[in-house]
């Protein structure tokens, strides 16, 4: 019933080439498409779209996902002084 929902909504507010790169979106990255679906639906509803989104608005709506979302990945060394029995060579 809620899956019905959105796609009336996203059928409603994206043109065709958009929902066409939504669905191959939602192939590769379920989560980032849901994330967009989630977005233009509350834009949607808070009536801040002004007619149907092309593919161009799509795109800039992705990136401003992406830039949300963006995870940082940071490595972290933890080195710790190893004893060798080699060094210990005076008994």
């Amino acid at each position: 019933r809620e899956a019905e929902i959105r796609n009336t909504i996203l059928a409603q507010v994206l043109d065709q080439a958009a929902r066409a790169r939504l669905s191959n979106l939602a192939l590769v990255k379920p989560d980032k498409a849901k994330a967009v679906e989630n977005y233009l639906i509350q834009m949607a509803r808070f009536g801040q779209l002004g007619g149907k989104v092309s593919e161009q608005g799509l795109i800039e709506i992705l990136e401003k996902v992406s830039q949300q979302t963006e995870k940082k990945t940071t490595v972290k060394f933890n080195r710790r002084k190893v004893l060798d029995s080699d060094e210990e060579d005076d008994y």
